[in-house]
């Protein structure tokens, strides 16, 4: 079955059902592996994609989000700042951009940033653009058209807002917005003229026909970057006593995404360090992306470590 599913998508214009989806699940997970594999060297070859961002606003966020250190509904005692300077935002892009990285992305805690902020950060955007080879991205919350044009003026091509998991679970994690607000956001976004980036975190409870639903609903929303977090749980959030998924299981997920999505950049991001090898045997199982650096509010590995993982696996760099 394995097999016969692998050749109906390489070799023709095949996109797999959810109960075909579903039946990965029970198969053999080497020979899983090695099927994502072929869909992702038939529809990306061996391009990598690799970024980093800046935390550039922590803290003090409206959002009940259970698995996040950054909400004020927790105690979780991270480091709480507002917006930083244009200076030491610059000061990261350019050390990124030296260093070869393709994208650059600036995150703020909150539910969205003013429009005060969103000027802000629109002027400091503009000096990155003009000074700095590396193409910028955004993370700001659940912004308006408008406030989405403004990014793309400023010189940003691509939006970032996570769907995190299935609509069915979704109010599981969050109640202060909903999915519709996810999906709203991505499509105003869309109508701007900005790429997507957007996927999920595992871990948190869901069932792995969640996951799958949260594929497909980024395959029909046309999403060609997703990131793939893997929950680190944090004291003092509702999910602190979450198990940290076996990496096994997130390889298995990884390889579904990719039989789903054969042509997206399926991106590492938080969570790789939970793993003894930092998430680089799912780079054999069909993710061809990362984000290097720190995370959020977590720990990351090095763009040099980054580099030569991937060098090592024979991807190219897209620079």
């Amino acid at each position: 079955m394995l097999k016969q599913l692998t050749n109906k998508i390489i070799n023709g214009n095949y996109h797999i059902s959810k109960k075909e989806a579903t039946e990965l699940l029970n198969t053999d997970l080497k020979e899983l592996s090695y099927c994502a594999e072929q869909i992702r060297k038939k529809f990306c070859g061996n391009k990598f994609d690799m970024c980093s961002i800046i935390n550039g606003k922590s803290g003090k966020c409206s959002e009940n989000c259970k698995f996040c250190a950054q909400s004020l509904h927790y105690k979780t005692n991270i480091k709480e700042y507002p917006l930083l300077d244009t200076d030491s935002i610059f000061k990261e892009a350019k050390h990124n951009s030296d260093k070869k990285v393709k994208r650059f992305s600036i995150v703020t805690s909150g539910k969205k940033l003013t429009e005060q902020e969103i000027d802000f950060v629109c002027k400091t955007y503009e000096k990155i653009n003009k000074e700095c080879n590396i193409m910028l991205c955004a993370s700001m919350g659940l912004l308006t058209e408008q406030q989405f044009i403004k990014l793309k003026n400023a010189g940003v091509s691509r939006y970032h807002c996570n769907l995190e998991t299935s609509r069915n679970f979704f109010p599981k994690i969050c109640t202060t917005h909903s999915y519709d607000d996810k999906i709203n956001t991505i499509n105003s976004a869309k109508k701007a003229g900005l790429e997507i980036c957007s996927g999920g975190i595992f871990g948190m409870g869901e069932t792995f026909q969640d996951r799958i639903d949260m594929f497909f609903e980024l395959y029909n929303l046309g999403i060609k970057s997703v990131p793939i977090n893997v929950l680190n749980p944090i004291k003092n959030t509702p999910f602190e006593n979450n198990n940290i998924l076996s990496q096994e299981e997130i390889l298995r997920t990884v390889a579904t995404a990719r039989f789903i999505l054969p042509d997206a950049f399926i991106r590492l991001a938080g969570g790789r360090l939970l793993f003894k090898d930092k998430g680089v045997s799912m780079f054999s199982s069909g993710a061809n992306a990362t984000i290097t650096g720190d995370m959020l509010t977590t720990g990351g590995t090095s763009i040099a470590e980054d580099f030569d993982t991937i060098n090592k696996l024979g991807f190219e760099t897209e620079k």
